[in-house]
């Protein structure tokens, strides 16, 4: 097949299956066999964009977006994205968080192929256990969403998409290495087994490291950690001629990195402490089973049951601190589906949450749920979802989780949104900010209890397409977040407090996110997308001056440029961003860093960072360099006493910029298709 038929068809497939999974939740029929010949139009596929169709506010990171950065994994694939912010958990492990409508990354229900993954233990470094070019795309959903697979998306859901055992691509290698000695290597094959497709199968492997320590701020301490990982997936599909479809594969992680201090001739001295290090060792497997029965022979009634498992063991150090952990998870779903035509689409069902821990001792954490979902479509002028959830946790009891969508059509040229409901989920206080690890400070409070987490999120969306360019939007988002009950880790000086908003009198913790996107492919080849959003983060903390939320920027904006030439034969990218300030801890303002006091204001100052890529493309391969961060912005000292480390002020937690400088990158990218 030739490359020009194929440009056409992966965004259509891409657009089609996003567009089935609307009423597939649960990821069974979302692909079929036939989807790959689709249609046979020309068309270019864009890196980011809103779909009209979706009936929740969705942003698609396609997988020509996933290239526009060197997106070794998936915490680097969010740079052309504002509505995802990324940040690291601290200065020397290398951990990395997001944060979605002004709130932290465990409050977005992370999904793969609308499997609840990265949860517990695996959240910390999970994003970076994903390499990117395993994707086909990242669908972000903002808000509440669906009730069948749980109601742990309190601000949102993030969906992965990996490639298909259906891909026309037997053989996809890729390849990349950047100037911090940084290498990353991918492996994906796809096969049929046969010619009908009843059987096909998937193989992705993948291994990075970082093999050399760098210290560009000459803190003492690594700028990254060095670290080697290897991750192994294998996908298979089962299509059987009477409509049935199974899916099942396993995948294994393993990860071992150490940060800290560097080595240098003559340290540690004779009778010193021993250098501070933090070395992480993790260990993990999946293993999932997904089945569709349909019922009636045009499939309009299906049963369907996920079962996923996965076992996680972390061993860490942080310097003296040590934090040992296993972490056994159970999902399990069983759905029925019934379809009336194309107006009304009924879901029943029950599922299993279970989360074993073995920390300092053994903790169960369990929620049994029944669900009921409805959807209503009258064409694609208006359509509702109203859900409702009913769960019994194991530590405090019943509580139900009513949920609503709306999706209103007036005009071609409009769309409007709008969805809120109630969103729960079991904290895990420790693993939750992992960065506290990362400091001397006493540990105080209600760290080791699992307090169930409660808010409430609405907001809605408004997508005008205009006409002039090609494929051009103007969107405005609003979403408002309040927690009735939550966590809250409160920083000072010499320690750092574990308690519940419940413990506070009039406390409260709430978000508003305003975003405003704008996109145009404003001649042929050449596409201009612009973000911009703020928020207004707020949470009581005891002896809080006011209630500003630390840690949270204000605003972000993102300007992304790409020209493509002929036949995609050149593709250029740029994307400047800029980070607005954000509130720091009370005990932060004091500081006497190099000389000075740069949190005297209270906050911290704004940065801009810089991103460019040039791809050359032929038959089958792709040649390409980049450069991230050009500004060389760096955050100042973001380890407090390095100077000291086994001193009782060293805290390497406190991050709110990047802590690398420019880096280079080449790469290449291989693609044998089917013939």
């Amino acid at each position: 097949m030739k490359f020009k038929y194929l440009a056409g068809i992966l965004p259509a497939f891409a657009i089609g299956v996003s567009a089935y999974a609307q009423v597939d939740t649960a990821g069974i029929y979302g692909e079929k066999r036939d989807s790959l010949e689709a249609g046979t139009v020309v068309a270019r596929q864009a890196g980011n964009y809103l779909p009209k169709g979706k009936d929740i506010r969705t942003e698609v990171i396609t997988a020509a977006g996933l290239c526009k950065m060197a997106c070794c994994n998936l915490a680097e694939s969010f740079e052309n994205s504002a509505s995802v912010t990324v940040g690291y958990s601290d200065a020397v492990t290398g951990a990395r968080q997001i944060r979605l409508l002004g709130q932290s990354g465990v409050y977005t229900q992370m999904l793969d192929e609308n499997r609840p993954v990265m949860r517990g233990l695996s959240a910390p470094w999970g994003l970076n256990y994903v390499p990117g070019q395993w994707l086909e795309s990242i669908q972000i959903a903002k808000g509440v969403t669906s009730v069948i697979n749980g109601v742990e998306s309190m601000t949102g859901q993030i969906n992965m998409e990996h490639r298909k055992p259906t891909d026309e691509k037997p053989l996809y290698v890729t390849a990349s290495y950047m100037n911090d000695t940084k290498a990353d290597l991918n492996v994906i094959s796809a096969l049929q087994l046969d010619e009908l497709s009843t059987w096909s199968t998937v193989i992705l492997a993948h291994v990075d490291g970082n093999f050399k320590a760098m210290d560009h701020n000459g803190d003492g301490f690594m700028d990254d950690p060095r670290q080697l990982n290897f991750a192994l997936s294998n996908r298979w599909l089962y299509f059987g001629q009477d409509g049935v479809q199974v899916r099942f594969g396993v995948r294994a992680i393993q990860d071992s990195r150490t940060g800290g201090q560097m080595e240098e001739e003559g340290l540690p001295a004779p009778g010193s402490p021993a250098l501070w290090r933090s070395n992480i060792f993790n260990r993990s497997l999946n293993g999932y089973v997904k089945v569709g029965v349909p019922i009636t022979e045009n499939g309009d009634r299906s049963v369907a049951a996920v079962l996923d498992y996965t076992y996680q063991n972390l061993e860490s150090s942080f310097g003296n601190r040590r934090y040992d952990a296993g972490q056994h998870t159970a999902f399990a779903n069983l759905m029925y589906q019934n379809l009336e035509g194309d107006t009304h689409h009924f879901t029943l069902g029950i599922s299993e949450m279970l989360d074993i821990y073995n920390e300092t001792g053994r903790t169960v954490l369990s929620n049994l749920g029944a669900f009921g979902e409805y959807t209503f479509h009258d064409g694609e002028v208006f359509s509702a979802i109203v859900g409702l959830r009913g769960e019994w946790y194991n530590r405090v009891g019943f509580r139900f989780s009513p949920r609503l969508t709306l999706k209103w059509q007036p005009a071609d040229w409009m769309v409007l949104r709008a969805n809120g409901g109630r969103g729960l989920r079991y904290s895990t206080p420790l693993i939750d900010n992992i960065g506290v690890l990362s400091t001397s400070k006493e540990l105080e409070g209600d760290y080791t209890s699992h307090p169930l987490e409660d808010s409430w999120t609405f907001g809605g969306n408004a997508t005008w397409y205009l006409p002039f360019g090609s494929s051009t939007y103007v969107s405005l988002d609003y979403f408002h977040t309040r927690f009735t009950d939550q966590m809250l880790v409160d920083y000072a000086s010499d320690r750092i407090r574990f308690y519940t908003l419940g413990s506070i009198d009039g406390g409260r913790s709430f978000t508003n996110n305003v975003q405003v996107d704008f996109s145009s492919e404003l001649f042929d080849g050449f596409t201009l997308t612009l973000t911009g959003r703020y928020t207004d983060a707020r949470q009581s903390l005891l002896g809080q001056a006011d209630d500003v939320k630390p840690m949270v920027s204000k605003y972000k904006g993102v300007l992304n440029l790409q020209y493509a030439t002929h036949l995609n034969k050149w593709i250029f990218d740029f994307t400047a961003s800029v980070n607005g300030p954000c509130k720091v801890w009370d005990f932060m303002k004091d500081l006497t860093l190099d000389g000075a006091k740069p949190y005297a204001s209270g906050y911290t100052p704004a940065y801009p960072l810089l991103y460019a890529q040039v791809t050359r493309r032929f038959k089958g391969i792709d040649l390409y360099v980049g450069g991230e961060n050009l500004t060389n912005y760096r955050q100042p000292s973001p380890i407090i006493g390095a100077e000291n480390p086994f001193g009782s002020n060293f805290d390497a937690s406190c991050v709110w910029g990047p802590l690398m400088g420019i880096k280079i990158y080449g790469g290449i990218r291989l693609t044998i298709w089917k013939t």
